[in-house]
């Protein structure tokens, strides 16, 4: 892979006229570094987030030996980078066949299930296995998270409890985990998910093997700044405690946006524009997806490949290269005011969901992917932060 010293360096060596990709290794390894260091147990890094072989390979590098996979297309991924990295089917609703493939042709032992129909297809698929690892997700409130996953996947508390008992008799080790959905804005959703672990302890006396407190671990974004990483592992650590257990289980999480996120970016060309509105060469259908239906804001900023840029800042939004009217991003983007055709714009924050959710409606794609040594346009952590953990 192509590396460059900066984004400015990219633009103005390669010009290029279709969407690039920029990937950091730098801001992979702070993430994990961090993560490693100061969350209270395993990190299971969610391959959704993003599959790129770059990617994995340096987070691989840098520790998390542990990877939440959906699908088996995904346990081939990683599968191909390491036969040996431990992989959790993390999924609650998989097919027969999957499974099977899973555990026989993968050693795939681990296993998440919210319905007693999938516990039982697990216990059939994997010829009553006897050395599962089996989930039980629970639904929990996604109040805080900017995208809630809780309508589709989590037993309730009642039905929770049910599965604990049964899982019980055919697992070699049990879980309960939850999700506090993507984005998750306020750290208080994870003692509050801590809480209704606590009571399904209480009410089937069965204390879990392993905890799973699941992602939502957030990133910055303009309009979406949390509370630093820090508070989130020290609520996790306060719900645990108030759980009073004589032995805390197993402590594991699923991050993806909060690792990934910062390492990728994404460069744009203005192919058009119309007062406020700007129209690129990638939108919604490409690296852009988060920006249009979640309207989630990425940072922007012009990159000035030689010229004059303005100081007066105007809100603009964005529309993608599609014939597809909802290959729209709302934004507000800020960016210099006398931005015109053919500028250079770098999104930032896309190393989350910005390379899986690349489509080829209408002929539009690009897979021109490159490496950059830059900061990122915003990061979570400040330079003390990035010297402390790389170091270790």
């Amino acid at each position: 892979m192509q590396k460059f010293k900066s984004v400015d360096e990219l633009v103005n060596q390669l010009k290029p006229t279709e969407p690039v990709y920029c990937i950091r290794r730098n801001s992979l390894r702070l993430a994990s570094k961090f993560f490693q260091n100061k969350f209270p147990g395993k990190i299971l890094y969610a391959v959704k987030t993003n599959p790129h072989p770059v990617v994995l390979q340096t987070l691989l590098d840098s520790g998390i030996k542990h990877y939440d996979v959906a699908s088996i297309k995904e346990i081939e991924t990683i599968k191909n980078l390491n036969p040996e990295i431990e992989c959790s089917y993390m999924h609650t609703v998989k097919s027969r066949e999957d499974i099977k493939e899973a555990y026989f042709k993968y050693n795939i032992k681990t296993f998440a299930l919210d319905t007693k129909d999938e516990l039982i297809k697990i216990i059939e698929s994997t010829n009553h296995a006897k050395d599962l690892r089996l989930f039980i997700r629970v639904s929990v409130s996604n109040e805080h998270a900017e995208i809630d996953l809780s309508k589709k996947f989590g037993a309730i508390t009642s039905e929770a409890a049910g599965l604990l008992r049964l899982g019980k008799q055919y697992a070699y080790k049990l879980g309960l985990s939850f999700h506090v959905g993507s984005q998750c804005m306020h750290p208080i959703s994870y003692a509050k998910g801590i809480s209704e672990i606590g009571n399904i302890i209480k009410r089937t006396k069965i204390v879990p093997d392993i905890i799973n407190v699941g992602g939502g671990f957030p990133t910055i974004y303009p309009d979406l700044v949390p509370q630093s990483m820090q508070s989130y592992f020290d609520e996790i650590n306060k719900g645990l405690k108030n759980l009073k257990l004589q032995k805390i289980p197993e402590i594991i999480c699923e991050p993806g946006r909060s690792l990934v996120a910062e390492s990728g970016s994404t460069i744009v060309r203005v192919n058009l524009r119309k007062k406020q509105k700007l129209y690129i060469n990638d939108g919604t259908y490409g690296t852009l997806f988060d920006a249009g239906t979640p309207n989630i804001v990425y940072p922007s900023r012009v990159i000035k490949n030689g010229r004059v840029i303005s100081k007066k800042l105007t809100s603009f939004d964005f529309y993608g290269p599609t014939c597809d009217s909802m290959d729209y991003m709302k934004g507000p983007f800020i960016l210099p005011n006398n931005i015109k055709e053919n500028d250079y714009i770098e999104l930032g924050q896309l190393g989350a969901y910005g390379l899986t959710f690349r489509t080829q409606f209408n002929g539009f794609y690009s897979d021109q992917i490159f490496e950059v040594e830059d900061d990122p346009i915003m990061t979570m952590y400040n330079k003390e932060t990035m010297k402390e953990f790389l170091v270790a």
